[in-house]
């Protein structure tokens, strides 16, 4: 009889069970990923956190000036359709009171074309009366063609409103994507920020609060500290005149102090920092643009040592920031979503360029 004993199991050699293990730990990284646990990250000092939130709240920035052009391209595209919609719905009245003319003109001449013109007359009991029929009725059908020739142009421009409508609803849709996308960007930075602040203990957020507020009040921070020595300055500006444009816009700008920054606000309850320059000088009755690229291009360019209060000041290589300067080395600005409105100097950020709005 054949034997049915088991076949004996050789042990494993060194090398195969160090392959084991590695697959076997492998193995388990890997089903530890796909449970969505992972290391816990490494604890950030509060200032690697200050650190990264100021660098996410100027990414944020950023992106809300491209998020604020955007939407005022947007708007911009959604008012050219209301107004197309507009025209198009009126000529389309005409059209149709055109088209009802014409309707009746065609009616009353198929009732009276029964005979033909000769036939008219070899029954007519007058003669003369007919010819006179025949002449107004010859001088009607010049009506009806000028009256099919407006049909046809009236119509035609309603076409071609249509068509602009259907052209003007692409592009909007294609601005309210690209103000998603933009939004979308926004608060990503944002809630990052919110994740990472929410790892430090409400003493350490204090403090850095408290550190924002004292190189506020001190200049801490300045581009001299990143090795860009500040260019120099009047120690003293004079003040606008009493009633001027610069004066009004600088009044308001103090009005907003301590008002939140809200990310897209123009006010009056909050503001982003082109929101507020924007709404200082339109209490001055100066139109701004909306965004700190296009602002830095309205009115005329000044240089750092020629500062004036009322004038914008812009900061970071992108133009993401702006501030009003009200003298002295200081502007009242909208900051970041947490910081209010506040006065600062403008020596704590890299410093791109002035303009003084016209």
């Amino acid at each position: 009889m054949a034997s049915h004993r088991k076949p004996r199991q050789r042990p494993l050699a060194g090398g195969t069970v160090r392959t084991a293990a590695t697959l076997a730990l492998a193995g388990a990284a890997t089903a530890t990923a796909f449970d969505g646990s992972s290391v816990a990250e490494p604890r950030l000092t509060p200032a690697q956190v200050k650190a990264r939130v100021d660098r996410l709240y100027e990414e944020a920035e950023t992106a809300t000036e491209q998020y604020n052009g955007a939407k005022e391209k947007t708007d911009t595209a959604r008012r050219s359709l209301d107004a197309l919609r507009e025209e198009a719905a009126r000529k389309n009245a005409t059209l149709t009171t055109a088209r009802n003319a014409l309707g009746s003109l065609a009616a009353s001449q198929y009732r009276s074309g029964g005979l033909g013109p000769a036939m008219q007359l070899a029954l007519s009991a007058d003669p003369e009366q007919y010819l006179a029929r025949a002449a107004l009725i010859e001088r009607a059908g010049d009506r009806g063609a000028a009256e099919v020739a407006t049909v046809q142009r009236k119509a035609a421009e309603v076409r071609a409103l249509q068509d602009k409508a259907t052209a003007a609803l692409t592009q909007l849709r294609a601005r309210q994507d690209e103000l998603a996308r933009h939004k979308s960007v926004i608060e990503a930075k944002l809630a990052e920020a919110k994740r990472l602040l929410a790892r430090l203990t409400a003493e350490e957020r204090a403090r850095i609060e408290a550190s924002d507020s004292h190189r506020d009040a001190t200049g801490g921070g300045s581009t001299a500290d990143r090795g860009t020595p500040a260019p120099t300055r009047r120690a003293t500006e004079p003040p606008p005149a009493a009633g001027s444009r610069a004066a009004r816009a600088v009044a308001f700008a103090y009005s907003a102090l301590g008002k939140p920054y809200v990310w897209g606000a123009t006010g009056p309850g909050a503001f982003d920092c082109s929101g507020l320059t924007q709404a200082a000088w339109r209490a001055a009755g100066v139109a701004l643009p909306r965004t700190t690229y296009t602002q830095i291009n309205a009115g005329h360019r000044v240089s750092r040592s020629q500062l004036a209060p009322g004038d914008l000041v812009f900061f970071y290589s992108g133009i993401s920031h702006v501030g009003l300067y009200i003298g002295g080395g200081k502007m009242i600005h909208a900051p970041h979503p947490g910081a209010p409105v506040r006065v600062a100097p403008i020596d704590q950020m890299p410093f791109a360029g002035a303009s003084r709005p016209l």
